[in-house]
């Protein structure tokens, strides 16, 4: 597997995150996420993204963060924000998400944010497992769904 920074926009990351969509509509209904997001977001040193590749160029997952700090959806200074984490059906199981985390928290770390932070919720506990087992802690609720009764946010400093 090789993992590579990309834009947000490359058509890799476009097709990755369209199929991220119909999975958020198929586990909550309705139109999947509807969190603002823009290329621009994902631009070191404020940010980044990754796709990963398996060895025939075929993209399998995709994961970034961006920069956040104190605003009234409720981040704090120095937050670095998990975004559109996401392994496609047929390669899940083998490790790829843990790859991808560990990379955007080393990036992360390396632009001096001082945690990282996502939202995931109740209709994912694959994803729940995995920031738990890597050592996520729940926090305050903050970003778009922040008033969801489904929405999990959870935190681990960097």
């Amino acid at each position: 597997m090789r993992i590579q920074s990309t834009s947000f926009d490359h058509p890799d990351a476009v097709e990755l995150n369209d199929q991220v969509q119909l999975e958020y509509a198929a586990r909550y209904g309705g139109e999947g996420d509807a969190t603002p997001l823009a290329p621009s977001m994902f631009l070191p040193p404020r940010g980044l993204y990754l796709l990963a590749y398996d060895n025939a160029g075929r993209p399998l997952a995709t994961g970034g963060w961006r920069s956040q700090d104190a605003n009234d959806l409720g981040y704090e200074d120095g937050d670095a924000e998990l975004k559109r984490m996401f392994v496609i059906s047929e390669a899940r199981g083998r490790g790829l998400a843990r790859r991808l985390l560990a990379a955007l928290e080393e990036d992360a770390r390396a632009a001096g944010r001082a945690r990282m932070v996502l939202e995931t919720g109740t209709a994912q506990p694959e994803a729940i497992a995995l920031y738990t087992s890597c050592g996520y802690e729940p926090c305050a609720k903050f970003g778009h769904y922040r008033d969801s009764d489904a929405s999990r946010c959870f935190a681990k400093p960097l």
